[in-house]
Formats: C-alpha cells, sequence, structure tokens
C-alpha cells in the first residue's frame, strides 16, 4: 500500500528555501532546498510553513505539529530526545548521549542527529561540540549558525 505524500514549498526564508513533506500521519520531512517533486499541498504542509515563517520572525519558540520521521527506533528515540532541548539553549553531543541513557552511545547518537529528517521542529541544531564549537549539520554550518543566533543571539565561542 503506498501512502500519498503531500508536498509544498516554504521559498522566502533566512535559511533558503525549503521543501516539506507530509504523510496523511504527520511531518516526515523538511529539506533545504526546492526538491522536483511537485507541489501537492494540503492543511499540514500549511501549517508547517505557517508555524516555521511565524518561528523565523521570533514569534514562535514552539511547534505545535504531527510528526511521521521514518527512521530506526534508536534515531526515534534520539529525535525524541531533542525536542526536549528548550529553545535559545544548547546542549553537547556527550549530554545527549547521557539523556539517551549512555555516554558511550555519542557516536550512534551524533549520527541520529544528523540524520534527522525534520531539521528545525526537532531541533538538532540546538547540538554543539562539547568545548561550544558549532560541528555538523546537515543544512551546513552557516544555517547551524543562523538558527542559534535567532533563537539566542547566540555567537561561537573563540577557541585561541
Amino acid at each position: 500500500m503506498s501512502t500519498t505524500l503531500y508536498i509544498d514549498f516554504l521559498r522566502s526564508s533566512p535559511l533558503g528555501e525549503l521543501t516539506i513533506t507530509c504523510s496523511s500521519k504527520g511531518v516526515q520531512k523538511i529539506e533545504w532546498g526546492i526538491t522536483e517533486s511537485e507541489r501537492k499541498p494540503n492543511q499540514l504542509t500549511q501549517k508547517t510553513i505557517s508555524q516555521l515563517t511565524a518561528f523565523f520572525k521570533g514569534k514562535q519558540h514552539e511547534f505545535d505539529l504531527v510528526l511521521d520521521p521514518e527512521g530506526t527506533d534508536f534515531q526515534q528515540e534520539v529525535w525524541a530526545e531533542l525536542t526536549n532541548i528548550p529553545y535559545g539553549k544548547t546542549i553537547s553531543y556527550e549530554e545527549l548521549a547521557t539523556r539517551l541513557g549512555d555516554e558511550k552511545v555519542i557516536r550512534a547518537a551524533a549520527s541520529a542527529n544528523g540524520k534527522n529528517p525534520i531539521p528545525i521542529v526537532i531541533p538538532c541544531h540546538r547540538v554543539i561540540g562539547k568545548d561550544g564549537s558549532l560541528t555538523g549539520f546537515s543544512g551546513g554550518l552557516w544555517r547551524k549558525k543562523k538558527l542559534l543566533e535567532l533563537e539566542q543571539g547566540w555567537t561561537q565561542q573563540k577557541l585561541f
């Protein structure tokens, strides 16, 4: 049985254009740029665009969306934990692993963080290096920096 996917585009954001893909169950993906998919909006794609727009304007700090990301059980666990990081706050990858119950899963947690299919809404950008440095982000470090600045006037710590 194939699932109907609904697709729409946010053409104007401080992070560039975004493609939003939803199933009948919830938001499945937010992708950087416009995909070659045909636009097929529904109420959830429109709600997602509306909430993202408010977020970028600083008028919304939490998302009220039903999510339907595809991933392994462990990835789902990591993504659920990411939603517990408050707006304007950051944690390290080590702290993320600790929150998952085992410091030894730091690499696996970082990998799952990097495979987050719904960036911004599932705030993987709020995970930074233990020393305060920006590390890895599917949309590029410039987008991660911009998101953190948007949320807290964040500036990267100088290492030297």
